[in-house]
């Protein structure tokens, strides 16, 4: 499937001279959420809307009727020019892009939360800005959380489900180029089985033997962590990060170890 294509079950409509990609069975939903607004300020108005931090502020939100929660967040760019192309992207934007990936990923077994659609508006000639929506994942929290943890337990028990993701990814031959410690969501994060799933999934591509692809997970987010460790003081220990590479490198769980 191409990234211009739809996927089953999804249907395409104009609202207010915006373009919406989304889930056949929310569309009336998405409708009455954009009644005067984009998706995103339905989201950031929303009286109940949670803040989720991040590359800008996501909310997580019922949609109208309740038929559904999700999580909208509107594109921006990061890195050095970001001041500059701050949330204008050249048309079509990465939304479909992200859309079609994490439809692969999903295919292929790896974990990643379900893009439920998107919408496009038409910002200058040839640019578009874009909001993207996903299924909330309820009880969750990025790696980042508990590798600042002081509970070696939770550290253990997220980075074995950390290792199970990123073997997943190179089994599907999926170089993610930003693999971070803030793109690795934990589905019960405080449980003593967390699911690892993946996020900003736009920054993947299939190509690559799998050995090649989970080298290069494995160092890119290696480096993240290594990084919290040094800025943001992480209890995780060297010997943890050790054993995660082993694990990911050798497919067995992660022991657990306080060495440093």
């Amino acid at each position: 499937m191409r990234a211009t294509e739809l996927p089953a079950g999804f249907v395409t409509f104009a609202v207010a001279g915006s373009r919406v990609v989304c889930a056949g069975d929310i569309a009336d939903a998405i409708r009455r959420a954009m009644t005067g607004a984009t998706l995103y300020e339905y989201a950031e108005r929303h009286p109940y809307a949670r803040a989720l931090a991040g590359r800008g502020v996501a909310y997580a939100v019922p949609l109208p009727g309740d038929v559904e929660r999700v999580v909208i967040r509107h594109n921006r760019h990061g890195g050095l020019f970001a001041p500059l192309t701050r949330d204008v992207f050249l048309a079509p934007t990465r939304a479909p892009l992200e859309l079609h990936v994490s439809e692969a990923l999903r295919a292929r077994g790896v974990a990643t939360p379900h893009v439920l659609g998107y919408v496009t508006y038409r910002a200058t000639a040839g640019f578009q800005r874009a909001d993207v929506m996903t299924r909330e994942v309820p009880n969750s929290a990025d790696l980042s959380t508990a590798l600042l943890s002081d509970d070696a337990s939770i550290r253990e028990s997220a980075l074995v489900a950390t290792a199970s993701v990123v073997r997943a990814l190179s089994q599907a031959a999926a170089r993610h180029h930003d693999l971070n410690v803030k793109n690795i969501l934990l589905r019960g994060v405080d449980a003593p089985a967390p699911e690892a799933m993946v996020l900003d999934v736009d920054r993947v591509t299939f190509a690559g033997s799998s050995d090649d692809v989970l080298e290069a997970n494995l160092a890119r987010l290696l480096r993240s962590a290594t990084k919290w460790q040094t800025l943001h003081g992480a209890r995780v220990t060297n010997g943890e990060l050790h054993e995660l590479a082993a694990s990911v490198r050798e497919s067995r769980p992660v022991p657990l170890t306080t060495s440093s």
